[in-house]
């Protein structure tokens, strides 16, 4: 006997990955040059040489037995008190080393919150489409139910009126990604004020706090003066997960914190419940080399370069060439609106080109793909071409 839903969870991978493998089949069959891969957020620049420079230093002038031992559950205290002052420096603010949890990424750190969060069958957190696909794994896989919001087009903000309406009295939290997997967009200050004025009303209203968790691995990836807008500084209930996977160009490496400000309504139980929602997923610590390298790269934000430019690439062509698409001001993923309105189906024709673009779908948005520009910029200057050719069609 076998759990039929976690069954149904392995068999159904996402349309991301699906088109991911997908690609690595057909490279062996017809070559990598003729294969146009656009599916996967995998960051095409090298991690800076700090943080190369960082291991080897450790390495060669730390005890190895401490560097590979187990640390706390919550994370080495010398590195948690080193983020926390980082975090004070850039926003003003008066955070502890005992306000972080360190994880294993932003993922697990997600599905630690929601674990805490979700008291119930019928606990609800919100999402706003577009959306990354694996909240619905992460909300439904621990017994709660995501509610998505219909997308505010073409600016990918927050349809407000929607939200107004989907809260409850089973409304647990709103999950916010900003700069956004996968429009590319940044929630700008005033939205955040709308969001913080929506919730604090409908908290006072229902008599117990709507959390609002920031989902943040794309924080430092944005584009000439867009500001991100650091959301505890509005709303006191707000959990944040941060990843360096991007920031530092180290998604295999799996680190990253959630942070529990001392404003949050009954932060001790919060914490509580956010460790132990760690624990039954068997969190034991973070690498703890890897809580040490971002420690001594604390300061080091990532060369976007390249990503600009792909940027500035894709975008300007592809809306000379007539398609619609919304310009991105974070990440390093650009929404592009299907010409026929079908993106499962443009997506499909795409493939017969060797080009690889994921539907949105599964992000709440059907007639909308995914492109992923986190690659070499002569892969985008190649497949240009396919793209004009698909949208004569």
């Amino acid at each position: 006997m076998i759990s039929k839903k976690m069954e149904n969870i392995g068999s159904n991978v996402s349309s991301i990955r699906k088109l991911f493998e997908y690609g690595r089949k057909k490279a062996l069959e017809i070559g990598n040059e003729n294969v146009f891969d656009f599916s996967i957020g995998n960051p095409s620049t090298p991690a800076p040489q700090e943080v190369n420079d960082a291991i080897i230093e450790i390495i060669q002038n730390e005890d190895m037995i401490n560097v590979n031992s187990y640390t706390s559950a919550a994370g080495d205290k010398d590195v948690r008190n080193t983020i926390a002052a980082s975090l004070n420096k850039r926003f003003g603010t008066q955070y502890k080393g005992d306000h972080l949890f360190m994880c294993s990424g932003a993922a697990p750190a997600l599905v630690a919150c929601f674990r805490a969060l979700i008291v119930n069958e019928n606990s609800e957190i919100i999402a706003i489409a577009p959306y990354f696909p694996e909240y619905k794994v992460f909300v439904e896989g621990n017994g709660g139910k995501l509610i998505i919001l219909p997308p505010d087009i073409p600016n990918f903000q927050i349809n407000f009126d929607a939200l107004i309406d989907n809260i409850n009295e089973n409304t647990q939290a709103i999950i916010v990604n900003s700069p956004n997997n996968p429009s590319g967009v940044v929630y700008s200050e005033d939205t955040i004020k709308r969001l913080v004025g929506v919730l604090k009303e409908k908290s006072e209203e229902l008599g117990h706090p709507i959390y609002l968790l920031s989902d943040e691995p794309y924080r430092e990836l944005v584009y000439g003066d867009t500001l991100v807008p650091w959301i505890p500084d509005f709303y006191d209930n707000t959990i944040v997960c941060y990843s360096y996977s991007k920031s530092l160009s180290l998604p295999g490496q799996r680190i990253g914190w959630i942070l529990v400000p001392e404003g949050i309504m009954e932060r001790e139980d919060v914490w509580a419940a956010i460790i132990g929602g760690a624990r039954v997923c068997g969190h034991v610590c973070a690498s703890s080399l890897y809580q040490r390298v971002i420690a001594k790269c604390i300061d080091i934000r990532p060369n976007l370069t390249i990503y600009q430019r792909n940027r500035d690439l894709l975008y300007t062509k592809l809306s000379e060439m007539g398609y619609r698409c919304a310009k991105p001001e974070g990440a390093f993923y650009l929404f592009l609106q299907a010409p026929d309105g079908d993106a499962a189906a443009f997506s499909e024709r795409a493939k017969e080109l060797g080009l690889l673009i994921t539907p949105g779908g599964e992000m709440g948005c059907p007639s909308y793909l995914r492109i992923s520009y986190c690659v070499q910029t002569e892969q985008i200057e190649c497949a240009l071409p396919l793209f004009k050719k698909l949208f004569s069609k």
